[in-house]
């Protein structure tokens, strides 16, 4: 399991240390730019990316098929396909914490993804997410 931990680096310390006369808060910060691997081969993948893509009106994630990506990939490609995977900070996530860090990059979702960061959520994610990973072949089938 990938844990999230809340935000404790010195950057962000510092952010919230400075004046209220600075004009840009850690709190107003854009988010970081995010990858998410995904698998083009799946019908059900490929609804999901689907709307987040039309949700993702800033920009903020850039796709990438694991099922055509050509080098592109960080990992081993059936590692990927395994597991969602995303990358944010350059840090690879995958399960839940991908998820949230997707979440985090879309305006629409980004209270559930500041809402992930909670160190009792994260956990209870990922134990949605692999209870999902075990029904996910028959929703797939589904959706041939």
């Amino acid at each position: 399991m990938v844990h999230l931990p809340l935000r404790q680096d010195s950057a962000y310390r510092g952010a919230m240390a400075q004046p209220a006369t600075t004009p840009r808060s850690a709190a107003s910060a854009p988010p970081p730019r995010v990858t998410l691997w995904f698998d083009g081969a799946c019908p059900l993948c490929r609804r999901e990316i689907a709307l987040i893509r039309r949700l993702d009106w800033r920009g903020r994630i850039d796709f990438v098929d694991v099922a055509t990506a050509d080098g592109a990939c960080p990992l081993d490609r059936a590692q990927l396909l395994d597991r969602f995977h995303a990358s944010e900070n350059g840090t690879i996530l995958s399960g839940a914490a991908a998820f949230a860090a997707m979440w985090r990059a879309v305006p629409l979702l980004w209270p559930l993804g500041q809402i992930a960061r909670l160190p009792l959520v994260l956990p209870l994610l990922e134990q949605a997410y692999l209870a999902f990973l075990r029904i996910r072949p028959r929703l797939q089938a589904l959706l041939r």
